[in-house]
């Protein structure tokens, strides 16, 4: 079965330099992960986001929690 938007949510960073780190903490564990623009119908200063299957939101919120801020999630579909 295909993988579809629905199934991707994002997180969304003030800066750059945040988002890099969330990737490389990401990268690090293991956790399938890419690094893309914002979505138009997502309003964000930072530019980028990191898109993570939906199911591993708890996982990557809890890996990110104290390490990296973030300034909040959106369904990427």
């Amino acid at each position: 079965m295909e993988n579809t938007d629905n199934d991707y949510l994002v997180f969304i960073f003030p800066s750059v330099s945040h988002a890099l780190k969330a990737e490389k903490l990401l990268k690090a564990a293991g956790v399938a992960h890419k690094l893309i623009p914002v979505p138009r119908h997502i309003s964000s200063d930072c530019g980028v986001c990191l898109r993570i299957a939906r199911a591993q939101r708890p996982g990557v919120a809890a890996l990110l929690q104290g390490k990296v801020t973030w300034e909040g999630e959106a369904p990427l579909g």
